[in-house]
């Protein structure tokens, strides 16, 4: 097993890293004096530079938004890497030998080394945009104008033409000293009777990671004579390339979806070039696959998903039944955001190249501004699906669509889904009725269907106790921030101190945590914990739920994903946040209040909530003062 980079060697490479020279590829740097440089924050929107980079020290601020760190915070947060990768990123730029710490036998991957690959790639990109220009590419130039794409555009996503000659690109690369076995280790170049290169006579865009390095690409077929009927190929996985972890645009998108904490998924590559020409910049596409828990997790590196941010996920689908499927597929993996989930439906079927074609540029902005909820798409689409008009179509409607409302996370929004539920099937269908069926649907668990069937012989019999609800997953995102805290009482007694006596169980959402917390009460609280070599032990002993007694285990010896001590300013923060989320669903709940209450028929009321709002609203600003002040 490969063990970890020794510290002497990142030691080695923070030492020779100049943080300038890699910031400056991001943000345009100027003198600020004192040894400082300046520009405006990749991180926050601004307009006046508060983005500082001292070169002298290795580290960079944010005086506006409060990021900072060393070179491998940087890339870690800009391009959503892994500390490892930023570590060997840097080597490979500095030509620092990285050794790990052994284990085991080495099992890293054999071949070509990545950086070959991430050359080879660049230099195909290169060649494949000089020949869009060539004569033998007319036809591939007419479908970029027909679709509205000018030369700009090709310029500006990298699209290129793949010759005919079957052998252009491998001559191309043998010339520039690439050998055999790096660009079929590429997947640029393929064995058969001989080398061949794997795209011919196609239209070409390269699929790019974060930090702008071509990895794979994507081909259209353009020729009728096309032997591969296919109409798109996709390069195949590789060291380099795993379709299901990367999305094709999010080089040019992923500023824009962290400034904006707002992401645009369509389904092709012109969707994309279409949604970014007409200024939706957040727009990405997966690359031959549906989109997945991989693609999630990259979207939310930038989108900074965290409970009550209010984030934005917009997918585009055709109204038809292969959209309304694809929706489908799409709420069941749902649970992996944090961000609110939306649906844009074309008019007319059509998709944002077309649309833009047809109707232009203001056409696709209004496209993804009048987006609609995800799961009210669904449930529309589920209830459509019924014979209204009869008795028992009206129950089956109801029935399916209670399926998908007992996997919704917000349990507050049950109740006014629930309601929307019945307005959609109407007649003799009321509330309470809906939440029955929700309530029996959860107590069953997940369906097979997710409500596109009936199950009517599956459904349990009246008589028989069931929960409620379910117990939400331990690792949804939204409960990140209780998880971490938990971590830090566990497994830092001593720094925690007394600062954890200004939190307490309402800070806990999930039945877990909040188990975990009273666990800890019991054992005397984080202060006990300063002096007591036993300490999680005696948290252990003190649950009496055996899910609590192996979270806890689990949050002892969990990594804590922090690339600084583990000091009072670090474990403020997260307490903070805690705290800060705990007023945020205080606040909600007031406000929904709020917009139920008459302030004619009840001022005392009406006003007495109002001033609560108030308050809660100010001590969420202090909260926040605190985090922006915390070192």
């Amino acid at each position: 097993m490969v063990g970890r980079i020794r510290d002497e060697d990142i030691a080695t490479v923070r030492e020779r890293v100049k943080i300038d020279e890699v910031v400056s590829s991001y943000v345009t740097l100027r003198n600020a004096g004192g040894g400082s440089m300046k520009g405006l924050c990749p991180f926050h929107d601004e307009k006046s530079p508060s983005f500082h980079v001292t070169p002298s020290r290795g580290f960079f601020h944010c005086f506006g938004c409060q990021e900072g760190g060393d070179v491998f915070t940087f890339l870690m947060k800009i391009d959503g890497l892994s500390f490892g990768e930023a570590v060997e990123r840097m080597a490979d730029k500095y030509g620092v030998q990285l050794r790990r710490d052994e284990t085991g036998q080495d099992d890293r991957p054999k071949g070509p080394q990545r950086r070959r690959l991430v050359e080879a790639h660049a230099v195909a990109q290169e060649f494949y945009a000089e020949q869009l220009g060539t004569p033998e590419a007319l036809a591939a130039r007419q479908f970029l104008a027909e679709r509205g794409f000018d030369q700009g555009a090709a310029l500006k996503f990298g699209v290129g033409f793949a010759p005919r000659d079957g052998e252009a690109l491998w001559r191309h690369l043998s010339g520039r000293k690439f050998t055999r076995e790096e660009v079929i280790a590429a997947g640029l170049v393929a064995m058969g009777r001989s080398l061949y290169d794997k795209f011919r006579g196609r239209l070409l865009w390269p699929i790019r990671e974060t930090n702008g390095d071509t990895i794979g690409f994507g081909a259209r077929r353009i020729f009728e004579d096309d032997r591969i009927e296919a109409k798109y190929l996709n390069t195949s996985e590789t060291p380099i390339y795993k379709k299901s972890q990367v999305l094709y645009g999010i080089d040019l998108a992923r500023k824009p979806i962290a400034l904006s904490s707002k992401a645009v998924v369509v389904e092709g590559y012109t969707d994309v070039m279409a949604c970014h020409l007409a200024g939706v910049e957040t727009a990405v596409a997966t690359c031959g696959t549906a989109f997945g828990d991989d693609h999630a997790r990259v979207l939310r590196r930038f989108l900074d998903d965290h409970a009550e941010l209010r984030s934005e996920v917009v997918f585009t689908f055709d109204g038809d039944e292969a959209g309304q499927k694809a929706a489908l597929r799409t709420f069941e993996g749902d649970q992996r955001f944090v961000s609110q989930t939306y649906v844009a439906v074309a008019p007319e079927g059509m998709d944002p190249c077309e649309l833009r074609i047809s109707k232009g540029d203001d056409a696709v902005r209004e496209l993804i501004a009048s987006r609609r909820p995800l799961y009210r798409f669904v449930l529309e689409n589920v209830v459509k699906r019924h014979d209204l008009d009869r008795a028992d179509g009206r129950i089956d409607a109801v029935r399916d669509a209670a399926a998908l409302v007992a996997s919704v996370r917000d349990q507050s929004k049950v109740t006014a889904f629930a309601q929307e539920i019945s307005r959609l099937v109407g007649a003799d269908i009321d509330t309470n009725q809906v939440l029955a069926a929700v309530r029996r649907a959860a107590a069953k668990g997940p369906q097979q269907d997710r409500g596109m069937k009936s199950s009517r012989a599956a459904e349990r019999p009246p008589e028989q106790p069931a929960p409620a609800t379910r117990v939400p997953d331990l690792r949804d995102p939204r409960f990140g921030i209780e998880r971490e805290t938990l971590k830090l009482v566990l497994q830092h007694p001593v720094a925690i101190g007394r600062t954890s006596a200004d939190i307490g169980l309402n800070d806990f959402v999930h039945p877990t945590y909040r188990g975990v917390w009273e666990a800890i009460t019991a054992a005397g609280g984080a202060v006990a914990g300063q002096n007591d070599a036993g300490w999680v032990a005696h948290v252990r002993d003190a649950a009496t739920d055996p899910a609590v007694s192996s979270i806890v285990s689990a949050l002892a010896v969990e990594p804590i994903p922090a690339n600084r001590d583990i000091d009072a300013g670090y474990i403020a923060t997260h307490l903070f946040r805690l705290q800060e989320l705990t007023v945020l669903r205080r606040i909600d709940e007031v406000k929904s209040r709020l917009q139920r209450t008459n302030p004619l028929d009840n001022p005392t009321d009406y006003n007495k909530m109002f001033g609560e709002l108030a308050a809660l609203e100010q001590h969420r600003r202090t909260l926040r003062e605190k985090i922006v002040g915390v070192p």
